[in-house]
């Protein structure tokens, strides 16, 4: 049997790991356009340079994995039984001759023996999963939270047993070609995103609607009640499979009122319990709560929330104080708050953060463009208690004038590549009181190696003031 791997990523490694101990005899072939990853993982010891006109890819050989790296390298993907393609690689890059191509996301619903809670959107899928996974874990369930989040799926299939639940945060790169839907599928919002990927925002809604397109009659798709997009996508999805619809923030549903979270008329507890900052971690939260009562109740329609159940809502909502560089308060210098944001690579996340914040702000914004619009982030500029914007990056000059267009407030183009002289600037631009947020509303690659990359050295730098 002849496996191909497209891409060698965390996932990809994943898919090798997994493919090798289920198909031990198989022979497979590794093709990333990436020349500088490790190939020496399987200590390879032989080393041939391909003497082929078209390609300039080379290949190397340890017993039965043979890698296929540099430029052109995804064109030689042919002639496989089998192709498995990472999420980095675009469906339409493989070619298409027969071979059946597959991916970690199919593989894993296709053998996991738990239900499955898929979470999916533009912003807010992380922390969603991340309060699902929370309030299980206080109902006593034992949960494996994977997907994007950074937990590659095929990594932790083998342990997982019936009995389990499932909380698999889902991009919509993982969702290109799936052919299965989880049990409850949540989608928060969604925003225009990945347009430098996908080829314009109605193949990004079509991957992103997958995740209830193929849902059974007793699942359950869980979506804003206020997003019309999602909300037109889970009617057409609904009529055609028959999937219970539960929205949140809507008054028969979850919902906040008063302070507290609400299901229909049954208060369940105060949204106090939740720590992160900005109304839309409410609305995260909500959403985790909708997921949480259709898995544990025997009746969706009309469940049944036990003071138990309260009570596992309200310490897992506690427990849970926020992913990495997702909003994070990073240290208080001179009476100035720093904020790490660098999971913002949209508009829509940048606008969440400076509405979480009442006191005047410095924002630092920019980066790595990804076809996004922003004049809303403007229009919110121009209502919020904004000292100043400090734009960086590759794309500095289109921030700069979309949101000039919208409003007033200072702007400043920035164009140090060095994050720790930015850091400086936006320290003596603030005063005592302000806080100083990093929520680029772009994606990172034109200065960093990832967001993580950046919020790091973010965290560096700002560790690094002095008064």
């Amino acid at each position: 049997m002849k496996i191909a791997i497209a891409g060698y990523g965390l996932e990809g490694r994943a898919n090798l790991e997994y493919f090798r101990a289920k198909f031990p005899r198989a022979e497979f072939t590794i093709f990333d356009e990436d020349e500088s990853i490790d190939t020496c993982h399987y200590e390879c010891n032989e080393e041939s340079i391909e003497n082929r006109a078209d390609s300039s890819a080379k290949s190397q050989n340890d017993n039965n994995v043979k890698f296929v790296l540099g430029e052109g390298a995804l064109e030689k993907i042919r002639g496989f039984d089998l192709v498995l393609r990472s999420p980095s690689i675009a469906p339409y890059r493989i070619p298409s001759n027969n071979q059946k191509v597959w991916s970690a996301t199919n593989e894993f619903f296709a053998e996991c023996p738990a239900p499955i809670i898929g979470v999916t959107g533009t912003k807010g899928k992380g922390t969603t999963s991340s309060f699902i996974a929370e309030i299980l874990r206080a109902t006593g369930r034992t949960v494996h939270l994977i997907g994007n989040i950074g937990v590659p799926a095929l990594e932790v299939l083998t342990r997982i047993r019936p009995n389990d639940v499932v909380v698999y945060e889902l991009s919509s790169f993982q969702l290109w070609d799936m052919d299965n839907s989880p049990h409850i599928a949540v989608m928060t919002l969604i925003e225009p995103d990945h347009l430098d990927i996908h080829t314009d925002f109605a193949e990004y809604l079509a991957a992103k609607s997958r995740i209830f397109q193929f849902q059974k009659t007793h699942d359950a798709a869980i979506y804003h009640e206020n997003d019309a997009l999602v909300k037109e996508m889970v009617e057409t999805a609904t009529e055609q499979t028959g999937a219970g619809k539960i929205p949140f923030l809507n008054k028969k549903f979850v919902h906040i009122k008063q302070g507290k979270f609400y299901y229909n008329d049954s208060e369940i507890c105060a949204t106090t319990a939740v720590k992160l900052p900005g109304e839309h971690n409410l609305r995260n939260a909500a959403a985790a709560i909708s997921a949480v009562v259709a898995v544990v109740s025997t009746n969706s329609a009309s469940p049944n929330i036990t003071p138990d159940l309260k009570q596992a809502i309200k310490t897992g909502l506690a427990n849970f104080h926020g992913l990495p560089h997702r909003l994070k308060f990073v240290r208080e210098v001179g009476g100035i708050k720093f904020y790490d944001d660098s999971i913002a690579t949209t508009p829509g996340s940048a606008i969440a953060a400076v509405k979480s914040f009442d006191e005047p702000k410095i924002l630092i914004v920019g980066g790595h463009d990804k076809g996004a619009d922003y004049g809303g982030l403007g229009e919110t500029i121009d209502r919020a208690n904004i000292r100043q914007i400090l734009a960086i990056g590759a794309n500095r000059q289109k921030v700069a004038q979309q949101i000039s267009a919208k409003t007033t407030k200072p702007i400043r183009l920035l164009d140090s590549q060095n994050l720790a002289e930015i850091v400086q600037i936006a320290y003596q631009t603030a005063e005592p009181g302000d806080i100083v947020i990093l929520s680029p509303a772009a994606a990172s690659f034109d200065m960093f190696h990832d967001y993580q990359d950046r919020g790091q050295q973010f965290i560096a730098a700002v560790k690094d003031l002095r008064k």
